[in-house]
């Protein structure tokens, strides 16, 4: 095979190292990154129930949060490491440790999970937008509603829900087509919209009564016994909880680092996720507390207290605050599935077939299918159990960055031969098999079993909040002895 052809399969441009001139992200953007990732409502009602329902002391709740930011930090700085230096993706990344054509097939672990969040995200978007649609026909005409026709269902679905998951997935795909340029715009847009728009709902709780509201915060906190043994256990469950949000960003981090600047500002925006999480979880709580105190909760049975932004705001009568919650609510989902689902299938996609594939073509494709599983993702599809297939395939992904990290910084010692990490010539650094790393793929599959195993084993499920970094650590270790000289 010649060396042009061997371009013409593996070379894309949105593959290729970045433009200079293009890396000028620095640790700003990266503090919108992390941002987007803490806004949505998930992150909202896991910060506070963390907090709230499970009677925890804050302090314990405090720092367990911090050490699974902290783990989040070192883990970012080590995968976001080499796609800064090379400018390179995740998937480029992966052809040194599993061969051209391994890091093509087994790179689809990471389509495959994106495409299928991507849907089952926009599904709940569109939400969102049912929602903000039924307040506007509201307001236009009460009796609208009560037509026959938003009685007619289809696979579940009315007219409404039909116009807002088309709309959910048009406005996404025309969006994040764009290109990255564009998407940085957005995930400031967004990280910086969100958080005006909670300090508007922390202030409307808070001057609602002062005294109230504050109360409602401090008694809310559970100050007794921080240093009771007992107190581990929680303390590993929290951190474990922390990271396992996070980590699906963590391991095709690379596909934004590799615009930032330089090391320096990577690690300084990294270490901005810990000042996201300490200023969103005060305002997830007191506006969770101040919001409970007002709609006449018991806020002493903690259990029942209202910690999902969507649950609160349809407890409210005033249709300008829910409408603009609802607006709020709808930026931050679409911005996180961008991120955290969207790009890395765009890369994983256009890596499959490089010569084929563009970020455009790329983007309709997971706009299909994850339309197709948005329709059928509440008559089907969460009916028969997929999700723990899904956290099955996502059992790969911590095993995928040991892999990485161990090959990048303990066998290749930090280095990359940009010419051969495109090429399908048989004397290629990375061609090793066939275009297969059979060490990488073997030490792959023994970190996915015990990654796996936390979700299967019913015997170690306590175990599940680390799974990722179990099968990181096995990964790691089974391919630096395999693969050392």
């Amino acid at each position: 095979m010649s060396q042009q052809e061997s371009k013409k399969t593996l070379i894309n441009w949105d593959l290729v190292s970045v433009n200079p001139n293009d890396k000028n992200w620095d640790w700003k953007d990266l503090f919108y990154f992390w941002g987007v990732n803490i806004q949505s409502v998930i992150g909202f009602s896991l910060i506070s129930s963390l907090y709230l329902v499970y009677n925890l002391n804050i302090f314990i709740v405090f720092f367990g949060t911090l050490l699974g930011s902290l783990l989040v930090y070192f883990f970012s700085n080590w995968i976001g490491g080499p796609s800064q230096k090379f400018g390179l993706p995740f998937v480029v990344l992966l052809r040194s440790s599993l061969g051209v054509k391994g890091a093509k097939y087994l790179g689809l672990l990471r389509t495959f999970v994106g495409i299928f969040m991507f849907g089952i995200q926009t599904y709940f978007l569109s939400k969102g937008f049912v929602y903000l649609i039924r307040v506007l026909l509201f307001s236009f005409e009460p009796s609208i509603l009560d037509n026959d026709i938003f009685l007619i269902f289809f696979l579940g679905l009315n007219i409404l829900d039909w116009i807002s998951i088309i709309l959910a997935i048009v406005i996404q795909v025309f969006l994040f087509s764009v290109g990255m340029i564009f998407n940085k715009k957005l995930i400031k847009f967004s990280a910086i919209t969100v958080y005006t728009g909670i300090i508007m709902c922390f202030l409307i709780v808070l001057l609602n009564d002062v005294k109230i509201s504050s109360a409602s915060f401090v008694n809310s906190l559970e100050f007794q016994n921080i240093f009771n043994q007992k107190n581990l256990t929680p303390l590993l469950t929290v951190t474990g909880t922390v990271f396992a949000y996070f980590s699906i960003v963590i391991l095709s981090f690379g596909d934004f680092t590799r615009y930032v600047k330089n090391k320096n500002e990577l690690k300084k925006g990294n270490l901005s996720l810990l000042l996201n999480l300490i200023i969103f979880s005060f305002l997830a709580l007191f506006i969770v507390t101040g919001a409970d105190a007002f709609l006449n909760k018991e806020p002493e049975n903690l259990s029942r207290i209202l910690t999902n932004p969507t649950d609160i705001i349809g407890k409210s009568n005033n249709l300008l605050i829910t409408s603009l919650v609802l607006i709020f609510i709808i930026i931050a989902s679409a911005s996180s599935n961008l991120i955290a689902n969207f790009i890395p299938s765009q890369y994983t996609l256009i890596n499959f077939i490089p010569s084929s594939i563009s970020l455009k073509s790329a983007s309709f494709i997971i706009g299909l299918l994850g339309f197709l599983v948005g329709i059928f993702w509440l008559t089907y599809l969460s009916q028969i159990g997929i999700l723990s297939l899904i956290d099955t395939f996502g059992s790969f992904f911590g095993p995928l960055f040991g892999l990485m990290i161990s090959d990048f910084y303990f066998i290749q010692n930090g280095k990359l031969n940009n010419k051969d990490i495109y090429s399908l010539e048989k004397d290629g650094d990375y061609y090793y098999s066939a275009g297969w790393h059979l060490k990488g793929v073997y030490s792959l599959i023994l970190g996915f079993i015990f990654a796996a195993s936390t979700i299967w084993n019913s015997s170690l499920i306590f175990l599940q909040s680390f799974s990722w970094i179990i099968g990181a650590l096995i990964t790691a270790i089974v391919y630096y002895l395999l693969a050392r000289d």
